[in-house]
C-alpha cells in the first residue's frame, strides 16, 4: 500500500509539475514581445520609438552598411544606388559627418509617415547639414527609413 501511495503522490507531485511547467510557459509567452512589440495600441509606432530608431540608423556619423541593407525601404535603396557623388541617405551629402543629431519626430497619423530633421556636423568651424528623414507609422511592418528629402528645412 505505501508502494501504491507513493506513486500515486509521485504521480501528483509529476503533474502538478507539468502543469506549472505549462503555466509558466503560457505566462511567458503571453509576456513575451511580439515582432511588433513597439506598436502602441493604435497599430502605429509613435513619435518616441521613431527617435529612437533614427538614432540607432545614423549613430554618430552615418548608417553602416548593415542599416543601409536592412533598414532602408526598396525604393529608397534603388534611389540611393543611382546617386552619384552624394549619399542620398546622409542628405545627398558630398561628406561623412563627424557628428549626427535627430531632432524632434513629427508624426501624421493619417497619413501613416512620421519625420524628423537630421542635423550634420562637420566639425568645428564648418557649416552644419541638415535634411529630412521619414519613416512609415505602420507598425504592422518592421520599421525602415522610408524616404529622404535633401532640401534643408527651415529651423527656427
Amino acid at each position: 500500500m505505501l508502494r501504491t501511495s507513493s506513486r500515486s503522490v509521485l504521480a501528483a507531485a509529476g503533474g502538478l509539475a507539468a502543469l506549472g511547467l505549462a503555466l509558466g510557459a503560457v505566462a511567458t509567452a503571453s509576456a513575451a514581445p511580439s515582432p511588433h512589440a513597439n506598436a502602441n495600441a493604435t497599430g502605429r509606432y509613435s513619435g518616441e520609438e521613431i527617435h529612437h530608431f533614427l538614432e540607432g540608423f545614423y549613430g554618430n556619423t552615418g548608417p553602416r552598411a548593415w542599416e543601409r541593407e536592412n533598414l532602408v525601404s526598396d525604393d529608397l535603396k534603388q534611389r540611393a544606388a543611382e546617386m552619384e557623388g552624394h549619399d542620398l541617405l546622409l542628405g545627398c551629402a558630398r561628406n561623412t559627418p563627424v557628428d549626427i543629431e535627430v531632432g524632434e519626430v513629427t508624426t501624421a497619423q493619417s497619413a501613416g509617415v512620421g519625420w524628423a530633421t537630421i542635423f550634420l556636423g562637420y566639425g568645428e568651424g564648418q557649416e552644419l547639414g541638415a535634411f529630412t528623414a521619414y519613416v512609415a507609422l505602420d507598425a504592422g511592418e518592421p520599421i525602415e527609413l522610408l524616404d529622404i528629402d535633401c532640401t534643408p528645412p527651415e529651423v527656427g
